[in-house]
């Protein structure tokens, strides 16, 4: 949809270039996936809450997590479904800006909670005499907060910026829904501290939480290489990361082919950029639940529990 006036432009959403036709068959299996990932991380919290064997430390931090891909999916359904199924394809600037804080701010603490569970992993594996002393759900709650603040007040600088840009007629952005640097690209100003600010800031929390985490692996390997306990001990001590190391690459690796896509993919097919929003903004909701259920078992057992209870059920409905 074509804006009327620069004052007040309606910014235009892509849905995928040239399969605009099927548009109704491909929103199926994307809406599918919303629901899956919002049902299984409505699945994490609900067994977490309810399980007092899961009220530990770390099983907040992956409430957390869960809560976080549940905010990022409940922040892009409407606009994403609205392209594909309904053929809405504009949206306000105010909706915009708002939507992208939002989707900003809810990947920032993905970065963070993820960062937090790998300093948990580390003081559970390297310092475990204290781990009790040093970890307690109080202290998890005021990280939770930290981290909460840390993502949100961060972003806030450049919304000012955001709102008095004009936008030049036509503008479409590159994804059906709103992200930082697609909506500045489309800018008939100067967006330099926008842009400037946008990687000072990716860097410095994205980039150092990645940073953290690997030298919290680092020290983790090497503790676990040094313990005198046989293979057994080696596997178990290993086995409590696998799933964040999971969770990690699940994160960065879409987050890092976004980034490059949108900085250096100018010339790079629209679709492209379409997937890699799609796959960027779905991949961890989805896997994030799946990951967490396979490789620990008090949720897979109680995730059995739960289908066996429903199981009669469904056969006497049927």
């Amino acid at each position: 949809m074509a804006p009327s006036n620069v004052s007040n432009p309606l910014l235009g959403l892509s849905g995928f270039p040239g399969l605009e036709t099927v548009h109704h068959w491909i929103g199926i299996p994307i809406f599918s996936a919303y629901l899956f990932a919002m049902l299984g991380n409505c699945t994490i919290l609900y067994i977490i809450w309810t399980e007092p064997g899961l009220h530990q430390p770390m099983y907040y931090f992956l409430a957390m997590l869960a809560t976080t891909d549940l905010g990022l999916c409940l922040a892009t359904v409407p606009t994403v479904m609205g392209v594909l199924w309904f053929r809405l394809r504009g949206i306000s600037k105010l909706a915009c800006i708002a939507q992208l804080f939002i989707v900003h701010s809810f990947s920032f603490m993905e970065s963070a909670v993820l960062f937090a569970m790998a300093i948990d992993r580390f003081l559970a594996i390297c310092l475990p005499l204290r781990y009790a002393a040093l970890v307690t759900p109080t202290k998890v709650a005021r990280v939770g907060l930290g981290l909460l603040l840390r993502s949100t007040l961060f972003l806030l600088p450049p919304v000012p910026f955001m709102l008095r840009f004009p936008y030049c007629p036509g503008a479409v952005l590159s994804h059906s829904y709103c992200l930082h640097q697609d909506l500045i690209r489309l800018a008939c100003t100067n967006t330099t501290f926008n842009s400037l600010y946008a990687l000072s800031l990716i860097l410095l929390t994205m980039g150092s939480d990645l940073l953290f985490i690997l030298v919290s692996y680092s020290l983790i390997l090497k503790t676990v290489l040094g313990m005198t306990s046989g293979d057994e001990g080696h596997r178990k001590a290993l086995g409590t990361c696998v799933s964040h190391l999971c969770a990690v690459l699940v994160f960065y690796v879409p987050v890092l082919g976004l980034s490059i896509v949108h900085r250096f993919g100018q010339h790079a097919s629209p679709l492209l950029h379409v997937v890699m929003g799609n796959i960027y903004m779905l991949l961890p909701p989805v896997m994030n639940p799946i990951i967490y259920s396979i490789k620990t078992k008090q949720i897979s057992s109680r995730i059995l529990r739960i289908t066996s209870a429903l199981n009669p059920f469904w056969k006497k409905r049927g």
